[in-house]
């Protein structure tokens, strides 16, 4: 009687159990639930991004000597400037612009055309025309223009004072090709400041009439044309033969460093067709050096002419 009564019992707890096994219906979260598990899931995935960014740290690379123009784009400028002044200088600065100022080491970048020696003459003068650093490199000649960059360090007693970088070039008959200058402030202490360069990537000279290789009769040179003076100094304008000796010769006074048209004439006497060289130079009294070659030149502009009796 006892074992009937324990296996009916045990059916009946195997029954039941069952039954409710059959109606059991699945557990619902509630309604905010998939939302925060959601929040909760972007919420690890943006630490885990902070992190592996946080972990990246960024190194500098220093500018090489001498680079090829690169891939990318170069810093543009968007200068104002008068009318006529269009044509790009041919030693054109990139960075820094007037008046930045500049640690030890100078970072340096050009877009230059070499005059025909192929030679590039790069230095830093301090004041009192202290040459600080000097570097001559050979670049191909390219009227559309090498990209360079160069370093330049220099040591300075006082915690500042003014300097410029100079670059120039000559051509195949040593003449001053081209000349441009960049006023800056030299800082031994401190932290580098770099303004834009403006409208100093233009020529300071434009001509009307007179380009690069043209000949020339009659026994004058008609100059026209529109200038930007440096500095307060007179301008000196030569044509050179190609011994460096003057054929002719002209001094322009000017008012201030305004833009300011001019006009003058070059007479000249030769028996034979002669090529000269158009030079437009300007000195600076600050510009107190003694280099015996380059003297205080602060801007040099340049053509080739073909002159004819």
């Amino acid at each position: 009687m006892k074992i009937k009564t324990l296996l009916l019992a045990s059916l009946l707890g195997l029954l039941s159990a069952c039954s409710q096994g059959a109606d059991a219906q699945p557990t619902l979260f509630p309604p905010d639930y998939i939302p925060t598990v959601v929040a909760m899931t972007g919420q690890a995935i943006f630490a885990t991004s902070a992190a592996q960014t946080a972990a990246v740290i960024p190194t500098d690379t220093p500018l090489p000597t001498e680079t090829p123009i690169p891939s990318t784009a170069l810093p543009t400028a968007t200068p104002t400037f008068a009318p006529g002044f269009t044509e790009f200088a041919q030693i054109r600065f990139i960075s820094p612009g007037p008046m930045s100022s500049v640690i030890s080491p100078v970072k340096l970048q050009v877009m230059l055309v070499s005059g025909r020696s192929e030679i590039v003459k790069v230095d830093l003068i301090g004041e009192n025309g202290l040459l600080l650093q000097r570097g001559i490199e050979r670049v191909n000649r390219n009227l559309s223009g090498n990209y360079r960059s160069f370093e330049m360090a220099f040591e300075i007693r006082a915690v500042s004072e003014r300097g410029y970088i100079r670059i120039s070039s000559k051509d195949d008959h040593g003449r001053i090709e081209n000349l441009n200058t960049m006023p800056v402030l030299l800082y031994s202490i401190g932290d580098a400041q770099i303004n834009p360069v403006g409208n100093m990537i233009y020529e300071r000279i434009s001509l009307d009439g007179l380009e690069d290789g043209d000949e020339v009769s009659g026994g004058v040179v008609n100059l026209k044309g529109m200038i930007w003076p440096v500095t307060d100094e007179p301008v000196f304008v030569e044509m050179l033969s190609e011994s460096g000796v003057p054929v002719s010769a002209r001094v322009l006074e000017f008012n201030g460093t305004d833009t300011q048209p001019f006009e003058t004439t070059l007479p000249y006497k030769i028996k034979e067709p002669t090529r000269v060289r158009l030079t437009f130079r300007q000195d600076s009294p600050s510009l107190g050096t003694s280099d015996p070659d380059l003297k205080k030149l602060i801007y040099v502009y340049t053509i080739e002419l073909l002159l004819n009796p």
